[in-house]
């Protein structure tokens, strides 16, 4: 599983740009499953297995990542950018990305600190105050190289920290990506609809798209959420613990999850020994909200895995999590 999402978490596919990604994974599974990809580019694999289910199961997760987008070049040869979901600006400043298909090198930078009042440096930095520097002397040399529109993707080395941690960037969803390649990859014993997701961090487009298409009865999301154990953080605002095992969801700001699944990823957890815990804070949401209200209704459930600094160049996940999240998983899906 750690070599799987290393392989993942080091391709740029941002939200909208995902080729690359979905190149990987065709490749990893087209030879366990048939597959299609639709008009958003969501992958809908059908994995075979030794039944034929009485319900129709979808288990999904995104391909995409958080990143940046060319707006426009200035005269002395700077980006201006715009966020492609959800990214805090202080999180990345100072950070080395890629720009555009060719991979360009460049920084996120802002104004020297001595050309700013006391005011502005007391304050977190507004994303419209950032640019990113590829090291061109002028527009007409930037313009050689890069082009409004042109994705930037964080530039991240995959790290592993001590002895059970990892680093990287785009975590959040990769991991649900190697989980479901591994699966795929496996035996099962029901028939299973698995969806490689589009677009999630600007607003779960692929999820509605594919939910549509798929019109499952039950849906496992696979996704990472905010793990807040570090210092400042108490109680509820923990949001989850690493190392101890996925995070399963009773409610965010996007969905209401199904009690009977809820309660069934608990009981399969205190059957097999696997580690396992409540995401405690009722905050953000994911492929869930969409797939949950597709076209008569889907039984849902989220499984999470717990990653500090999520949405950030710098993910840090527990390898231990990470393994217990693709048991709990596998069992649960066998159970629906």
């Amino acid at each position: 599983m750690t070599s799987l999402l290393k392989d993942l978490c080091l391709i740029d596919g941002i939200s909208g740009d995902e080729g690359r990604v979905r190149e990987y994974i065709i490749d990893k599974i087209k030879d366990f499953c048939d597959y299609t990809v639709d008009n958003l580019g969501n992958i809908i694999a059908v994995k075979k297995g030794r039944k034929e289910p009485e319900k129709r199961l979808m288990v999904s997760a995104h391909m995409d990542e958080v990143g940046l987008i060319v707006t426009s070049i200035n005269d002395d040869g700077s980006l201006n950018v715009s966020a492609v979901g959800g990214i805090e600006p202080a999180v990345i400043l100072g950070k080395k990305v890629r720009v555009g298909d060719r991979r360009i090198s460049g920084v996120v930078g802002s104004a020297a600190i001595h050309n700013i009042s006391k005011d502005e440096r007391d304050k977190a930095p507004k994303l419209s105050a950032l640019s990113v520097d590829i090291g061109a002397s002028d527009k007409a040399q930037a313009q050689k190289y890069v082009k409004p529109g042109d994705s930037i993707a964080f530039d991240s080395d995959f790290v592993k920290l001590c002895k059970n941690k990892i680093k990287a960037k785009a975590i959040d969803d990769r991991f649900g990506c190697a989980v479901m390649i591994k699966l795929i990859q496996s035996e099962i014993e029901y028939d299973t609809c698995f969806a490689f997701l589009v677009q999630e961090e600007v607003g779960l487009r692929g999820a509605k798209a594919a939910a549509y298409s798929i019109n499952p009865d039950v849906a496992v999301v696979i996704e990472a959420t905010t793990a807040s154990d570090i210092p400042g953080a108490e109680g509820e605002k923990r949001v989850c613990v690493q190392g101890k095992g996925p995070a399963v969801s009773f409610m965010d700001r996007s969905t209401i999850y199904s009690k009977e699944l809820y309660k069934l990823a608990f009981d399969i957890a205190d059957e097999k020994g696997i580690p396992c815990q409540t995401k405690t804070m009722i905050a953000g949401g994911n492929d869930a909200g969409a797939i949950h209200t597709a076209r008569g209704g889907v039984k849902t459930i989220a499984i999470s895995l717990p990653c500090r600094y999520i949405h950030s160049p710098s993910s840090v996940a527990d390898v231990r999590d990470i393994e217990s999240s693709y048991e709990l998983i596998r069992q649960l899906i066998q159970r629906i």
